[in-house]
């Protein structure tokens, strides 16, 4: 089975949609199987992270912000802004699908892990991201 979300952002950063596939999940007849997710942007990634502790996402963002920073001399591609390059080579180095099994009907992660959806540029709006649920 196979599903879309439409992930809404305001800013750069993690954004938590664990809940948004929990619910999903919960409306579907799948006891055991597997949940792949795959975003379908070149500029945001997918990530599982600690959900407890806020400053674990703002110091991951930090981080990435200091090793891929805009306004690079060496980017030629800028014709769509000064975070655009860097949002290219930060998905790049991170991922675009995630995969994470489903048992008694609920995803398989640890007591302290969210599923995010990690937008590098400077947006807001809407991000897809394909669900594929199989048993």
């Amino acid at each position: 089975m196979i599903k879309t979300l439409a992930i809404q952002v305001k800013q750069q950063g993690l954004h938590s949609f664990t809940r948004q596939l929990q619910q999903l999940l919960a409306t579907l007849d799948l006891n055991e199987g597997l949940c792949s997710v795959f975003i379908q942007h070149t500029s945001a990634s997918l990530l599982i992270q600690e959900n407890y502790d806020p400053s674990a996402q703002y110091d991951l963002e930090n981080w990435l912000n200091r090793l891929v920073p805009e306004n690079d001399p060496l980017y030629t591609h800028t014709l769509e802004g000064p975070d655009d390059m860097p949002a290219h080579i930060k998905s790049a180095l991170t991922a675009t699908s995630l995969s994470i099994p489903v048992i008694n009907g609920q995803l398989a992660l640890g007591q302290w892990q969210g599923i995010y959806l990690w937008e590098h540029r400077h947006y807001s709006g809407s991000r897809k991201v394909i669900i594929h649920l199989s048993d």
